[in-house]
């Protein structure tokens, strides 16, 4: 009788799933970072990059994980050329000498399964700064076309153009800068 416990005891060990990092790559095309600034106080302006690239690693049973984002300062669309030129040069951007602005986490916060913050440090032109991006939606699950796990977020967090030598026209252009992420990625 001992013998039949055991081999119960052992075989019902051999069914336990044991929860692992799970790996997933930036949807680069379900992906749009943005900032919006206060223009002269005539009104709130929000413009995007179109490419980001990086990977977020979530084990929701050890409430851990990490986020590393690569956001490409030439792809910042404001909606018109010239503008998008302008707001590349060295007074704001200055994409020729800093090509990438980079968020890689220190920390990922959880309430139940889901993560609610992510601390980190975000670089712009060469500056890095300590950020808490605020995750206000987080969704976990099959993407019913690829047919494969993926997630999705949307994060926010506001941070000052000055700590980030892009300081031109501050106070009129608002110094306060909400940074607004929505992300999806999918499982390697």
């Amino acid at each position: 009788m001992k013998k039949l416990a055991i081999a119960l005891a052992f075989a019902s060990l051999s069914t336990v799933t044991f929860a692992a990092p799970v790996t997933f790559n930036i949807d680069t095309t379900h992906t749009a970072p943005r900032f919006e600034y206060n223009h002269f106080g005539y009104s709130n302006q929000i413009h995007s990059f179109d490419k980001t690239s990086g990977k977020i690693v979530l084990d929701s049973a050890a409430k851990t994980g990490s986020v590393d984002l690569t956001i490409d300062t030439k792809s910042v669309n404001t909606g018109f050329p010239l503008f998008n030129e302008h707001i590349q040069d060295k007074d704001f951007f200055d994409t020729a000498e800093y090509p990438t602005i980079t968020f890689k986490s220190t920390g990922v916060k959880f309430e139940g399964d889901k993560p609610v913050a992510v601390e980190g440090k975000l670089t712009i032109k060469g500056v890095t700064k300590p950020v808490t991006l605020t995750v206000t939606s987080f969704q976990e699950m099959v993407n019913p076309i690829l047919k494969r796990d993926a997630i999705g977020a949307n994060a926010v967090a506001k941070i000052k153009r000055t700590d980030f030598n892009m300081g031109k026209y501050a106070p009129y252009v608002s110094d306060d800068v909400n940074l607004i992420i929505a992300v999806e990625a999918v499982k390697e």
